[in-house]
This record gives C-alpha cells, sequence and structure tokens, in this order.
C-alpha cells in the first residue's frame, strides 16, 4: 500500500521515478480505508531532503499511511523556502488536540548546544509529553533520542570529543525483539552525531531494552516494554550520498572534518560511497510500522487507551 502526502509535495515526484508508489490525498479520499496517521516532527535542516529519505523507508509497508508533517512553532528555517513550509506543514497549535497513531521525531544538527541553549527547546519537552496521551508510538532519531532520554529520563547531555561519523557494525542483543525482527545478526548503520549513548547508562538508568549495539556507538537500537517509546541513535533513513555531502560541507568550510569510516571505498574521498544499510533501514522502519503502531493502534483514535493486548 502507498502512503498518502499532499499532491504538490515534492516527494510525490522524487519518489514516483524510484518506482515507489505514492498515493495522493486526491486518489485516497475515495478510497475506504482507514489509514495510520503518522506525524513526522522535521528538525533537519534541509526539510525537503529529509521529507523524501524517511517517506522512501515509510512507503514500504503494506498499510496506508496519512503523513502529516509538524515543524516547531515560529522557529524560520535557513534551508528551506517559507512557502514550502507554509503549505506542507502545520503547527503544534494545530494538531494538539488530535491523536496519531505514529510520530518520529527526526535529528537536528545540535550535537554540542546544551539543551537549555536550544531555541526550540521547551516545544521538544512540550510535544514529547504531548505524545504520551496522544500517539501509540513514537520513533525518535539521533538528536531526538538525547533529546527523550533527558525529558523522559533525566539523564544528562553525554558529548563526545569528537565527531562519530561513518557506517558501523551493530550486534543484535535481543534477536526475539520485535523491532529487531529479520535483522541479521550484524548489521551495518550510518551514524553522524557527537551525542553518546552508553548502553550501561541505558540499562542502569531507564526501563528501556536495548536490542542493537555495538563497541563504537554504543546502544543504537532500543525500546520501552509498552512500545511506546522508540529511539535509533544512528541515521537509518540517510541515502548513499549524505555523509558524503556532510563531509565535504564541513572540509569546505575548514572545518578539518575526519573521513567517516567504513563509508567510502578504501576511505578514498574520490571514490562513490555505496549504501550498506539500505535493507535494515527499510525493515527497521517496517517493524515499527507494524509491530508498534498498526498492531496496538486503535481503530476509532479518539479511543486513545494503547495497549499490548
Amino acid at each position: 500500500m502507498p502512503i498518502r502526502i499532499p499532491d504538490e509535495l515534492p516527494a510525490v515526484n522524487v519518489l514516483r521515478e524510484e518506482n515507489v508508489f505514492v498515493m495522493t490525498s486526491t486518489r485516497a479520499s475515495h478510497q475506504d480505508i482507514r489509514p495510520l496517521k503518522i506525524l513526522i516532527l522535521n528538525l533537519m535542516p534541509k526539510k525537503i531532503e529529509t521529507e523524501n529519505q524517511f517517506l522512501r523507508l515509510l512507503s514500504n509497508s503494506p498499510l496506508q499511511l496519512d503523513i502529516q508533517l509538524l515543524r516547531i512553532d515560529c522557529h524560520e528555517s535557513k534551508n528551506t523556502p517559507t512557502e514550502h513550509l507554509n503549505n506542507f506543514y502545520c503547527n503544534f497549535e494545530d494538531i494538539q488536540d488530535q491523536n496519531f497513531d505514529g510520530l518520529i521525531v527526526t535529528g537536528a544538527p545540535l550535537g554540542l548546544v546544551e539543551f537549555k541553549d536550544v531555541a526550540y527547546w521547551a516545544q521538544i519537552e512540550k510535544i514529547t509529553n504531548w505524545a504520551k496521551a496522544h500517539v501509540t508510538s513514537t520513533l525518535f532519531v539521533c538528536w531526538a533520542v538525547q533529546a527523550a532520554l533527558n525529558i523522559l529520563y533525566d539523564i544528562p547531555k553525554l558529548t563526545m570529543s569528537e565527531k562519530l561519523s561513518g557506517v558501523y557494525w551493530h550486534n543484535v542483543v535481543a534477536p526475539l525483539a520485535l523491532l529487531a525482527r529479520g535483522f541479521d545478526d550484524r548489521f551495518l548503520a550510518p551514524h553522524s552525531r557527537y551525542a553518546s549513548f552508553p548502553s550501561d547508562i541505558i540499562r542502569q538508568q531507564t526501563d528501556l531494552e536495548i536490542y542493537a549495539e555495538s563497541e563504537q556507538t554504543g546502544a543504537y537500537l532500543f525500546a520501552s516494554k509498552d512500545r511506546r517509546f522508540a529511539f535509533a541513535t544512528g541515521h537509518p533513513e540517510y541515502d548513499a550520498g549524505t555523509l558524503s555531502a556532510e563531509y565535504f560541507r564541513d572540509r569546505d568550510a575548514g572545518l578539518d572534518p575526519t573521513v567517516p569510516e567504513n563509508y567510502f571505498p578504501e576511505d578514498n574521498p574520490d571514490r562513490a560511497p555505496v549504501a550498506s544499510w539500505r535493507s535494515h533501514g527499510y525493515l527497521l522502519f517496517n517493524n515499527w510500522l507494524n509491530y508498534f503502531v498498526y498492531q496496538r493502534t486503535p481503530f476509532d483514535l479518539r479511543q486513545m487507551n494503547p495497549t499490548l493486548d
């Protein structure tokens, strides 16, 4: 089944060119199907690029998804046209009285910024706490994981001295976990962050269950036992060239970045990278949609009381 997005969203043409089944709102309105309502809080600077990445992964599902894009209220974007934001994004006040089957909170380039100095930190806190009563399952990605751990579990900001950038091997440590169902015992996933997620901190200071981790990246995939909150500390949504674009951007800015690990062939930035994590990314989002959202969400979203039954 397709994802349902506004007719004029740029992702419609981008994904159709990739043979992705996209249904516009006009066509979807004529189908007698209750789609899953998925809210995406997009915190990344290049919002159109990020939309394409997440919608691409969400599209590989047998479920029909009704996508709503959310922005931080009154936060001006320097990398996305205002017209695009006004046409396709809503403010929190527009949807705060609604319920959603799923919420995705993206990463943000705020790894070296203290929470108290984040311009929209109060809104992040508000939306995260709002999700407890209004969303069946929320998936936090990269920086959003660090923010959620602070808001939900009072874990302080943990930052590495050097940026973790590259594609890393991870081990599945809970092979029967639904979110990791179908994963290889070892799999690759990209990371681009300063945030640190030590597995021992997650185990000692929260009731979250870790499903995948590695020595280099720490905890990668974990979730609450009731499946209301899921966390991915890397960027499974990244395109093949995203880490490359970040590396050359920083190099051109004179920042002397480290070449992303295990990414360019023979660690040579002059050679085109190859995506080695794509199948894992699709499977992760499909598992989240199926086991954490669809299997638990009520048919009538006005009756928001998700359970494991």
